[in-house]
């Protein structure tokens, strides 16, 4: 009796629609592993930002290497897609080789045909993370936090400057220690740090020994830094491995296990990513549906079907996802027939 009254109160559609959102994480966290500089990027868009400069930029495009955490970054009026592919074909590709994948959101200049066709062009695997879930393409939403707080620096007098400030603000971030390498991004790319204007103004030890050595010494002390260079790059896979796990190691303890299988009801969270979704109040509720799971991809992203049998375009992180229980199928016989469709 104790059992049926669960069912029944577990399937009250109010009830389950009106719930609050599920904070704990559904699943494990999935670490992106690259072993070389410029393997893997991520790329996103920062803006619309507020003033504009006086060229009337409004946006920041940036990359950046998974490995290295080298950054390039450049400013625009507005981010078409040919700005895109002149950027990753002059910032990338032309400077730091053709990578292997490059990871981003699901931005309209991102996900378009002619984009999937460019990648195709030089073998890029472009992977697209789920909608509204940044954390898929967590590097390049960290450096974006970065490079604001940066540029929020630089641009005390003039703030409509800052497109002229970006190039010392990436030079700042390339040569300032990342956490998950242990090191500058400009000493994995270039074998050495770089010399900063300060030394010259004010002599630090290493010039002032350069300064003393012969041409052979210099040349003898640059060739043991170059064969260093991987010694280095490989202490830096181990720095960004140790704390792969500190972090997975905090993450996972508040995950509350939650998976669908396909042919699974269940009801998604109130975002722009469920077509039908109106203007939220305060009465509204915070979940909607049912849908049905359609497709199961890996590292916990669904693809969903409404009940009228109209695929999702974008997929949905299980996050957002949680089961919908019905008290019985006579209760909405729609549903009945959807399902005896669908698994047939």
């Amino acid at each position: 009796m104790v059992r049926d009254a669960i069912e029944y109160a577990r399937g009250c559609h109010a009830c389950q629609v009106h719930a609050n959102y599920m904070h704990q994480p559904p699943d494990r966290l999935h670490t992106s592993t690259t072993s070389w500089p410029f393997e893997t990027w991520g790329m996103d868009i920062v803006g619309p930002i507020f003033p504009p400069s006086v060229k009337g930029d409004r946006f920041i495009l940036v990359i950046t290497d998974y490995f290295s955490k080298w950054a390039e970054a450049i400013s625009l009026k507005e981010v078409k897609m040919n700005n895109v592919f002149n950027f990753i074909k002059h910032h990338v590709i032309y400077r730091h080789g053709v990578p292997r994948r490059i990871f981003h959101d699901n931005g309209p200049q991102f996900i378009s045909n002619a984009f999937v066709r460019f990648c195709d062009k030089f073998k890029i695997q472009d992977v697209s993370s789920t909608a509204y879930y940044p954390a898929t393409n967590g590097l390049a939403e960290a450096f974006n936090k970065t490079i604001i707080k940066i540029l929020s620096k630089l641009v005390k007098t003039n703030k409509r400057d800052w497109d002229d400030k970006l190039g010392e603000a990436l030079w700042a971030y390339r040569t300032t220690i990342r956490t998950p390498t242990g090191a500058t991004p400009y000493s994995l790319v270039y074998g050495c740090e770089a010399v900063l204007p300060l030394e010259i103004q004010i002599p630090s030890l290493r010039i002032s020994l350069a300064t003393e050595m012969t041409t052979e010494e210099q040349h003898q002390k640059r060739l043991r830094e170059l064969e260093m260079l991987d010694e280095r790059r490989l202490e830096a896979q181990q720095h960004i491995e140790f704390y792969q796990a500190r972090i997975s190691r905090a993450f996972n303890k508040r995950v509350r296990q939650r998976s669908f299988k396909e042919g699974d009801l269940v009801l998604a969270a109130r975002r722009p990513i469920i077509l039908n979704s109106k203007k939220k109040g305060k009465f509204e509720p915070k979940w909607e549906g049912s849908f049905v799971i359609d497709t199961v991809y890996s590292n916990g992203a669904y693809r969903l079907i409404s009940l009228e049998g109209v695929r999702q375009l974008m997929l949905i992180n299980g996050k957002f996802l949680k089961k919908y229980y019905l008290k019985y199928i006579q209760d909405n016989p729609f549903i009945g027939m959807f399902l005896e469709e669908y698994y047939t």
